[in-house]
């Protein structure tokens, strides 16, 4: 159940993304202006660069705002974005982890602390979660014709791939945190077209809640994920057919 689990959440998430293009953009300047001031403009040097610029590519975003990007952070005294996360619980004990990047940590404080308590949550203490997620590579590859699917498996699994899943239209690729770059230089290798490229935090184990308490719980998620200063959010919701149907529906 809990490939099931991690597979419905991440095609959640993608669903939500798919449906606020800009909001995915403005999320990944700010990932390239981060990772241009950690190790400088040169994709082919910065490995997170390389990611982030791979990344925007996939959700077409123009290779202007990309290069716009790069150039604003490598400007002296450019805006300076603090990397925070946040712990809590959800309607139901959901856990909820937030992964932040703000020029203002007052404001992105006061902004997520208020959606915990509006939506019926409660913000915890840093590290009170930790245990309940794992940190892990999780890749999004787009399925053509022309893969050999087993031969790609066999490399993927050579370079450090842990786990393959496979649907009509996706292949998700999770790997150990330690293995993401070799999976990633693999892929580019292969010349393999990445649609999503990213450190996750996967679930070790998964909540059930009722149709209504869980629909509760996902209103917060996407409150959560509207707010500019939010760059990811992961949960533990055990994301059945049911619930998928159900929350798409309204």
């Amino acid at each position: 159940m809990a490939g099931h689990s991690k597979w419905a959440n991440i095609k959640h998430r993608k669903g939500a993304q798919d449906a606020k293009r800009a909001k995915m953009f403005t999320r990944i300047t700010k990932e390239i202006q981060v990772a241009v001031k950690e190790g400088g403009a040169d994709p082919e040097t910065n490995p997170r660069l390389r990611l982030a610029v791979q990344n925007g590519r996939s959700v077409n975003m123009p290779k202007d705002n990309i290069n716009r990007a790069i150039a604003k952070a490598s400007e002296a005294g450019g805006d300076s974005f603090q990397e925070i996360s946040f712990e809590g619980y959800g309607p139901g004990g959901v856990a909820v982890f937030l992964e932040c990047m703000t020029d203002n940590n007052n404001r992105t404080v006061g902004a997520v602390r208020s959606i915990f308590n509006k939506r019926g949550g409660s913000l915890g203490t840093n590290g009170s979660l930790s245990f309940l997620f794992d940190r892990k590579g999780v890749f999004q590859i787009v399925k053509n014709e022309e893969m050999n699917l087993e031969e790609l498996e066999l490399e993927l699994i050579d370079a450090g791939a842990q786990e393959i899943e496979k649907d009509e239209e996706l292949i998700i690729v999770t790997t150990e945190m330690e293995d993401f770059g070799a999976v990633q230089k693999k892929l580019e290798e292969l010349e393999i077209v990445v649609e999503n490229a990213a450190l996750q935090r996967i679930p070790n184990n998964y909540k059930e809640l009722d149709l209504d308490t869980a629909n509760k719980f996902l209103r917060m998620i996407d409150e959560f994920e509207d707010n500019d200063d939010v760059q990811n959010v992961f949960h533990n919701l055990e994301m059945t057919d049911e619930l998928a149907n159900s929350f798409e529906s309204e």
